[in-house]
């Protein structure tokens, strides 16, 4: 490759979805020779660089892969290609900078690689580069973090997966702490069963080395390997000596970093209030998990600890209206409540926060500690919706003198709104992931918080300049308090570092002793200022507006820039040969999943264009013939439809939907598809376009079973395929399958209608796809007109009409009780306790809406389509012509179909018995129509 040869640029972006990767090659393409991880930490800063070096072993060319995972709480700094002699570079520029280099590398037809948010703690980075027949490629990724110390540890968390057994396969951690290491171990998937032998560990007063050197065969028949190698983490837990009340300040051309942790110090007794979510959309697990969790923390309350129980829906249910002491009568009178917390209505966190509120400042006790805990699954919907005013209200009633700790259950959850409600309160927001240990931890994050030993903390520097954050409500045991500035002319001489705190009665001040600030050669010092400094920049940015916002921007994207960190406001540009891909790097946003838990392919908006195809093949029934679901994609994005049962959503293969009979091939029921057999119908997904297609199926699709080849066409009931009849989805109680049934278009349809108060949905149909109009009135006087290009508000004597197309990203408008939120292909509208979400697909280039209530109201009495319970019914006959039992009725049906679910965006295929509306409702149409819309 010569040195004059032209380059393209390569501009990588993470994006904040949950995507998995499959890999695209196999190991005979190409082979992974070398892969070392090495993390050097000093002063509890971590520098990791991640080296691979790939070989073509083929006779032609072939696209390398490097994908690996690093910590959430990471900054990229650094990423670099080795190739033919030539060095290709990352440079972290300003995100629109870069944006405007992606956007015409986009016109040109080029594509996009991905680096996302996976899980909890870990980002995925993946990219490509296109490599001669029997050439190599080095990869090199560095990233940074500063380690925080929890429950008494730090951890350094590495995750390796490098996607086949890797001969030359290291992971090498230094530690180097100034106040000497404590104790060192390792734990993690990667540090049991056979790998624990790989494990090597040194450990003398300030250093430890970690060394992590598995053999082929140990990388293919450990725990958690295969013949893909290893995927798990390795996990380094250490602390550090604490022998001075001061703690750590270390100092290094004209920088400093102060660790503060001091240990012995009594405990402080605290007041604390708990405000729990027991709304509708807690149903289920969510609410079990609770309920485990505030039992398991009851019984970790000190006798000497105040405490109160505020559950809230709709309105507000106390256990006791103050503050109580934490005896054992009172600890088992509130484990009896928490055990009979049941879900129900609406989502009232306003009233909640202020009541809790009021508690903790009705009962003031000196020398003592209080806090604020809010789970919430769910954005506000009754009472005060708007969540300026619930900041606003929230911030007046607290006033700075106590913490309030947000804690967001899942994804539906308005993150971004508790994070910036804890910031403006001197907490902090965690998200409780809806998984098996919930309920662990929601006890894990009140651990941490269990034991305040100081209040009121302010941390003091005469002589020192563009400090980090110097005031803290509390200091909690097992925790620290970090703090880096500059020094004032590197003059160490006047540099007098002290902290002033309340330790339960009485003022307590730590001052310099003899020997505290330690003079280093450390370079890392003036980065760990810079890191804390960008980090808490990008907090504070959250909290303003206006002026005092693009200020901060503006500071902050001078500091990413000059350390080269790769943040939210910066992105990264690699050149690259010419040619090959153009990929964006940007930091993700926590908690942006795409709706219905899985997103296909990347996100158009971003990207350009993503194109993926699915093709669903039905089989004959009989026993032993399988029935799969196949999920093939075209370019980029994952394979499998994650969600469906039975489906693999990592490889594309699938044992297939248990119990689904098809009688026809392809995807019978779709709006505007016939269901003729012989054809198989794809659907593509080109930006938010879905595009259906139909071709002959070869006729080995057809299965043989003891005689000749059988096509069963069962009976459907003429509803579901009429011609200009809009096919609609009934939920039925898991585990059962939904009903399908068909509305004929240009049909007005009550939606929902609470007979009891002023709220009504009402949808007009088109001819071919969904809905084409959407009203909701409100209020007597509101309405809100929705349809596939405008949006249409009238209130009394305000009108406004805004198109679709012309919001922002996101928009929030407030008009009497409801709050509406815009984006891109939905509308969120809350009113009391219901939330309606109305979503606009795009199918063969025609737009249509689609509504789905995602909170209904507390009343019993709620009328419409959207307002009918999940069905319930028994099969009383297995396929082909099965018989559903429905209120002691048999009805017949044919076989199992697949229907367009058009609550998911994009819609989903998803397997469902075709009835009549009758059957499906248990009502007849006439009840659900209207004149006027």
């Amino acid at each position: 490759m010569s040195v004059t040869m032209k380059r393209t640029v390569l501009y990588i972006s993470i994006f904040g979805l949950l995507l998995a990767f499959g890999t695209t090659q196999t190991k005979d393409d190409w082979e992974i020779y070398s892969f070392h991880i090495n993390s050097t930490v000093t002063s509890r800063y971590a520098t990791t660089v991640i080296n691979s070096r790939v070989a073509n072993r083929k006779d032609e060319s072939k696209e390398i892969e490097f994908h690996v995972r690093i910590p959430k709480n990471a900054f990229i700094t650094k990423f670099r290609m080795f190739m033919e002699g030539q060095v290709y570079d990352g440079v972290v520029k300003a995100k629109e900078e870069a944006k405007k280099q992606y956007t015409e590398a986009v016109s040109r037809g080029e594509s996009a690689g991905i680096v996302s948010s996976v899980g909890r703690t870990l980002e995925e980075f993946k990219t490509s580069v296109t490599v001669a027949a029997h050439k190599k490629v080095t990869f090199e990724l560095t990233y940074e973090e500063l380690l925080k110390r929890t429950l008494g540890k730090y951890e350094l968390q590495i995750h390796a997966r490098p996607m086949q057994p890797v001969k030359d396969f290291k992971v090498g951690v230094h530690i180097d702490e100034k106040a000497g290491i404590s104790f060192i171990d390792v734990k993690g998937g990667l540090s049991t069963g056979v790998l624990a032998n790989a494990i090597t560990k040194t450990h003398v007063d300030k250093q430890a080395s970690i060394s992590f050197n598995p053999s082929v065969d140990q990388q293919k028949t450990c725990e958690s390997c295969g013949e893909a190698g290893m995927n798990g983490d390795l996990v380094i837990v250490y602390d550090v000596n604490r022998s001075r009340s001061l703690g750590d300040i270390e100092t290094s051309n004209g920088y400093f970093v102060h660790h503060f942790a001091p240990s012995q110090l009594p405990r402080i007794p605290k007041n604390v209030v708990f405000l729990i979510d027991k709304s509708g959309s807690m149903h289920g697990k969510k609410i079990e998990q609770t309920r485990t969790a505030l039992i398991h923390i009851l019984n970790d309350l000190a006798e000497d600890d105040f405490f109160g129980l505020i559950t809230f829906d709709h309105s507000l249910a106390y256990w006791k209206r103050e503050l109580v002491q934490a005896n054992s009568q009172n600890v088992d009178q509130a484990k009896q409540f928490a055990q009979n917390i049941m879900d129900r209505g609406g989502t009232n966190i306003n009233d909640a926060l202020l009541d809790g509120s009021r508690m903790l400042n009705d009962n003031p006790r000196k020398g003592s500690a209080s806090i604020l805990i809010l789970l919430t699954d769910g954005d506000p919907t009754s009472g005060v919706t708007n969540p300026e005013e619930i900041q606003s209200n929230v911030m007046e009633a607290i006033q700075d003198k106590f913490p309030l700790y947000c804690l967001g259950f899942g994804f539906d959850v308005n993150f971004k709104f508790l994070k910036k409600l804890s910031l403006q309160n001197n907490g902090v927001a965690r998200r409780i992931y809806a998984d098996s240990d919930a309920d662990l931890q929601l006890k894990g994050f009140y651990d941490e918080v269990a034991n305040p030993l100081l209040t009121d903390v302010t941390m003091i520097y005469g002589g020192g300049a563009n400090l980090t954050q110097t005031n803290f409500s509390q200091y909690y045991s097992g925790s620290e308090i970090v703090v880096a500035g500059q020094i004032t002319d590197n003059n160490i001489e006047t540099f007098s570092p002290r902290v002033v705190a309340i330790s339960r009665n009485a003022s307590i001040v730590f001052s310099e002793e003899k020997g505290t600030t330690e003079l280093t050669d450390d370079s890392n010092i003036q980065r760990v200022w810079a890191y804390l400094t960008v980090k808490q920049l990008l907090q504070k940015e959250l909290q303003l507006s206006g002026a005092e916002k693009e200020k901060l921007k503006n500071e902050t994207l001078r500091l990413s820039l000059k350390y080269n960190f790769v943040t939210p406001l910066t992105s990264m540009v690699v050149t690259k040969p010419t040619e090959e891909t153009t990929e964006v790097l940007d930091k993700p946003i926590e908690g942006r999943p795409h709706r219905g838990g899985f997103t296909f392919g990347s996100n158009s908006q971003n990207v350009g264009t993503s194109l993926h195809k699915f093709s669903v093949r039905g089989s004959y029934p009989r026993a032993g013939i399988s029935h799969k679901l196949q999920s093939r994609p075209i370019s980029g994005g994952r394979s499998g439809l994650p969600g469906l049962p039975g489906l693999s959503g990592a490889s594309g293969s699938s044992p297939g939907l248990p119990g689904f009979y098809g009688g026809r091939s392809g995807l019978p029921g779709l709006p505007g598809l016939s269901a003729s057999p012989g054809l198989q119908h794809d659907f593509l997904k080109v930006d938010d376009d879905i595009q259906f297609v139909s071709r002959k199926v070869h006729a080995d699709v057809q299965p043989t079973f003891g005689g000749p080849k059988l096509l069963l066409l069962p009976t459907y009931p003429p509803s579901v395929y009429a011609k200009n009849h809009i096919q609609f989805l009934h939920p039925a109680e898991a585990p059962a399958i939904s009903l399908c049934f068909g509305i004929p278009g240009e049909t007005i349809l009550r939606l929902f209608h609470l007979p009891t108060g002023d709220l009504s949905v009402n949808g007009e149909l088109d001819t071919t796809k969904g809905f084409k109009t959407i009203v909701v009135h409100f209020e007597n006087n509101g309405t809100i007109t929705v349809n596939t290009g405008h949006i249409t508000i009238e209130y009394g004597q305000l009108g406004l009409r805004e198109l679709w197309n012309g919001v922002p990203p996101e928009e929030t408008t407030t008009v009497g009780s409801v709050t509406m939120i815009t984006r891109h292909r939905e509308i969120d509208i809350t009113i009391g306790g219901m939330q309606l979400i109305i979503l606009r697909h795009t199918i063969s280039g025609d737009q249509y809406l689609w509504p789905t209530l995602k909170q209904r109201p507390s009343q019993e009495n709620a009328e419409g389509i959207l307002a009918q319970k999940p069905a319930v019914y028994e099969e009383v006959h297995q396929p082909p012509f099965a018989r559903l039992k429905i209120n002691n009725q048999e009805v017949s049906v044919g076989s199992r179909m697949f229907g367009l679910d058009n609550s998911f965006s994009p819609p989903l295929p998803m397997p469902c018995w075709p009835v009549s509306i009758e059957t499906a409702l248990q009502a007849p149409l006439e009840k659900f129509i209207i004149n006027s819309i």
